[in-house]
């Protein structure tokens, strides 16, 4: 077995689980936090790295996540969201995972985890609600773990993307957003009003599930808000599913990232 290199000892665990949506029903070692089990870490998806596992305290029971600790000081840290788990959305779903991978890329403190009710995250689905306290805890655990970390983006994908944006407006300290296929047409995306800052957004040309011209009529509410600028991108042929589109993503993902990044340390650097 090929050796894993291994992230400086960190003293908490995180754990995650699903939403449900009306149109959505649908071994490194592991890390140990304040009241959480420790667990091995199993397999990921296809061909992927093994990660370090973590389980820590949410608002209805233990949540089951993925974390990557980056090896800079002070590192930006990056909480992905995953699809609806009504629908089988997981912390491996492969959207999820290339955001995750390529936040690794970049040198950012990842996770991503299962809301409750999913794999081994403890609790039940609650329509949204307790999501959004999930993903709140897990923001919770990642700072305590990065104390001195100044930056923190969002990413979610679907169902992770709404409940994205509902704790973007929750946590004034996250700084940047991903939103992918963000079901538009489903939810009510009215409460970004005023949306603290400018995010990318990507839809799939094909999506029946989270349709283009839902999603551009929510850019551009948000566009007109002052201070605010939508970095909107669609892939053409690319369905709900974004099935051969998963590079794609990535590739979006961190040209935007670090567009944004430099601009900002730009600035910084003027005053």
């Amino acid at each position: 077995m090929r050796p894993v290199s291994r992230p400086a000892p960190l003293p908490f665990v995180l754990d995650a689980r699903p939403a449900r949506h009306r149109r959505f029903r649908s071994a490194s070692r592991s890390l140990t936090l304040a009241g959480a089990m420790p667990n091995r870490a199993g397999p990921d998806i296809a061909g992927s790295t093994l990660m370090p596992e973590v389980m820590f305290a949410g608002p209805d029971g233990r949540l089951e996540g993925r974390y990557h600790h980056s090896n800079e000081p002070n590192a930006p840290l990056a909480l992905v969201l995953h699809p609806h788990p009504l629908h089988g959305g997981t912390m491996n779903n492969r959207i999820t995972y290339a955001m995750y991978r390529s936040f690794e890329k970049m040198g950012f403190s990842v996770m991503r985890y299962n809301s409750r009710g999913v794999g081994r995250s403890q609790g039940r689905y609650d329509g949204g609600i307790g999501e959004i306290s999930d993903a709140a805890a897990a923001l919770d655990w990642m700072q305590m773990v990065n104390p001195n970390s100044s930056t923190l983006w969002i990413s979610g994908y679907s169902f992770g993307a709404f409940v994205g944006m509902q704790l973007l407006m929750r946590r004034p300290e996250i700084s940047g957003w991903i939103s992918v296929a963000p079901p538009a047409n489903d939810y009510d995306f009215g409460f970004l009003a005023p949306c603290p800052c400018g995010g990318l957004m990507i839809a799939g040309e094909r999506d029946e599930l989270a349709p283009e011209p839902g999603i551009r009529k929510l850019v551009d509410k948000l566009n007109t808000q002052k201070g605010v600028q939508v970095d909107y991108r669609i892939f053409p042929g690319a369905d709900h599913i974004f099935a051969s589109h998963a590079d794609r993503v990535s590739e979006a993902l961190e040209d935007h990232v670090t567009t944004m990044l430099a601009r900002r340390s730009m600035a910084l650097a003027a005053d």
